[in-house]
């Protein structure tokens, strides 16, 4: 038989995916769309919001005409950006791209940075962080949130200068969980980042399930937990 920490993992993902309460908010972060498809298209019909951050909106960006200078953008899927785009539209999801960036002249700590449209990126600057209105248009998305799911940073928050974004992500859902929310924190970079501002005790579930408890999001059959629930 499964232990209490798998018992945790399967009732709090449930609960996000199943619960009846709304709205329910997603933060997808991270570098790439290419590893964040399955799970977009998969919480689609199921959340009222969906915030996209990290290296991933500057597809989006792109996608929709914005010009990114060197940020990272996955080309090949400019096209699959495009019909997220019009999924949300088609099923009255509120799909939240940036509006400002914090971009550098380099991947470093010690670059020269400025704040800018994230429409109007430079050539030789990147965007590293989000900006001030995109952190209060976040803040104020998940304040009026009831389920909240975060996986994926909003920026490199690995290095200081670009961990703004984030932190302010991970400070608005401690404020909603505070006022009722119910907040499941999974994969990786996120689990990284809540303990890395020591955050995690004021969230409502930290998830150690990392790729398995993405895939069971995702709707893919776990073996072990199939067999545990017949």
């Amino acid at each position: 038989m499964f232990g209490f920490l798998i018992e945790g993992e399967i009732k709090s993902v449930d609960k996000v995916l199943n619960s009846i309460e709304k709205p329910l908010t997603a933060i997808v972060g991270g570098a790439k769309v290419s590893s964040k498809i399955t799970i977009i298209e998969m919480l689609m019909d199921k959340v009222d919001n969906l915030i996209v951050g990290g290296g991933m909106a500057f597809t989006f960006v792109k996608a929709k005409g914005g010009k990114v200078g060197s940020s990272l953008v996955e080309d090949d899927f400019l096209e699959t950006a495009k019909r997220i785009i019009e999924l949300a539209e088609k099923n009255g999801v509120n799909l939240y791209i940036p509006v400002d960036a914090i971009i550098a002249d380099a991947f470093s700590n010690d670059a020269n940075t400025k704040e800018v449209n994230i429409n109007e990126i430079p050539d030789g600057w990147m965007g590293l962080d989000t900006g001030a209105e995109s952190r209060k248009d976040c803040e104020a998305i998940l304040n009026d949130s009831k389920l909240i799911l975060w996986n994926g940073p909003m920026g490199v928050f690995e290095m200081e200068k670009f961990s703004g974004g984030t932190i302010a992500v991970a400070n608005a859902i401690v404020a909603a969980t505070q006022k009722g929310a119910f907040s499941l924190i999974g994969g990786g970079d996120s689990v990284a980042a809540i303990n890395q501002f020591n955050l995690a005790d004021k969230v409502s579930y930290v998830s150690t399930g990392g790729g398995a408890m993405l895939e069971y999001i995702e709707g893919i059959e776990l073996p072990g937990i199939a067999a545990i629930k017949k």
